[in-house]
């Protein structure tokens, strides 16, 4: 698939390198996050060759596997992920999980304060949507990192399509065993803004086995499909456990690139037990949760960062749909072991 594209013709003067090594190389810098200078000696290629083989091949990459990420566009296909969610962890009504992560980057050249955040690093914020079965359902990559986190999620293409009605999801339906009629939505933590298609936590504590304390538990279960999958990324491609050594845009080019990567692999029966072996995920037991291999690998640092809390009043319409879906939690759809959570 991706051969063709990346080839190079011999000249009289030298042979090109291969395909084989292409994307040998790149696959290598993702994987371990050596830096050129490092691959050079092992690949005996120059580092300016390097440079640019790597960001050809994940443009390469991105092409060939562009259809890895899509949103759904008919309301059938968002009912399959609802069903997924309701299934897999209980949760009605759910289309997708959210969050956002701040990218660290080295100070890009001539970049001013364009990338420099409030929290005093440089950073690409990196926007994702994910599946109940941590497959990327949507990504944006390098809104700059001095928009403030509250923006983030603004300035995404996905609240443009939410803003427009263009997502084609289902009209809203009963929850069951109630007559809530209630929207799909999407599940966050605190950082996002309570509304009518964004579910998020109640903010603070709350006696142990209150309805308030019951829902929070259960929003985070379906909300563990999108930490888990930002883990998984920095676990397997080690490029991003440290501060990406790039300019943004060709930051913005590799981490799409693996993004497009883990979805190809999550979804191809040849790799899928490699890339994401039993275990590797959270799992929970009646409440007690196993935590994924992935958390041990992860014990480093990290180049992705949280964004964190934005106040914002939320409508009373959004304050009551979560209410309803908090009461049909706590009193319909039950789990044994919720009370003790």
């Amino acid at each position: 698939m991706i051969g063709p594209v990346i080839k190079k013709t011999d000249t009289k003067f030298r042979n090109a390198i291969s395909v084989k090594e292409r994307l040998s190389i790149t696959l290598r810098f993702l994987a371990s996050g050596d830096s050129f200078t490092s691959l050079q000696y092992t690949f005996r290629v120059s580092k300016q060759a390097i440079s640019l083989i790597v960001p050809e091949t994940c443009q390469a990459i991105l092409n060939v596997l562009k259809q890895q990420i899509k949103l759904p566009n008919t309301p059938h296909k968002w009912e399959q992920i609802s069903a997924e969610f309701l299934n897999m962890w209980n949760l009605p009504n759910a289309v997708g999980a959210m969050d956002g992560k701040h990218i660290t980057l080295q100070a890009p050249f001539n970049s001013g304060s364009e990338f420099f955040n409030y929290k005093d690093f440089f950073s690409i914020v990196m926007f994702a949507l994910v599946d109940a079965s941590y497959n990327f359902l949507f990504v944006d990559v390098g809104c700059q990192g001095r928009i403030s986190d509250g923006g983030v999620f603004n300035n995404s293409v996905l609240k443009t399509k939410i803003d427009n009605d263009s997502l084609n999801l289902p009209p809203p339906k009963a929850l069951e065993g109630t007559d809530y009629i209630v929207p799909n939505y999407f599940v966050a933590d605190s950082a996002f803004p309570l509304s009518n298609y964004i579910m998020k936590p109640y903010s603070g504590q709350h006696a142990k086995g209150s309805m308030k304390r019951v829902f929070n538990y259960r929003l985070s279960r379906a909300r563990r499909v999108v930490e888990n999958t930002f883990g998984i990324l920095s676990s397997v491609f080690r490029l991003l456990r440290k501060p990406l050594l790039l300019e943004p845009e060709k930051a913005q080019l590799i981490v799409m690139t693996i993004c497009h990567l883990h979805n190809f692999l999550r979804r191809s029966p040849n790799s899928v037990n490699t890339y994401t072996p039993r275990g590797t995920f959270d799992t929970e037991i009646e409440g007690t949760i196993v935590p994924g291999r992935w958390r041990v690998d992860n014990t480093a640092t990290t180049s992705f960062l949280p964004i964190t809390n934005t106040p914002r009043r939320p409508t009373l319409t959004a304050v009551n749909m979560r209410d309803q879906i908090a009461e049909y939690c706590y009193n319909v759809r039950t789990l044994p072991w919720q009370n003790d959570a």
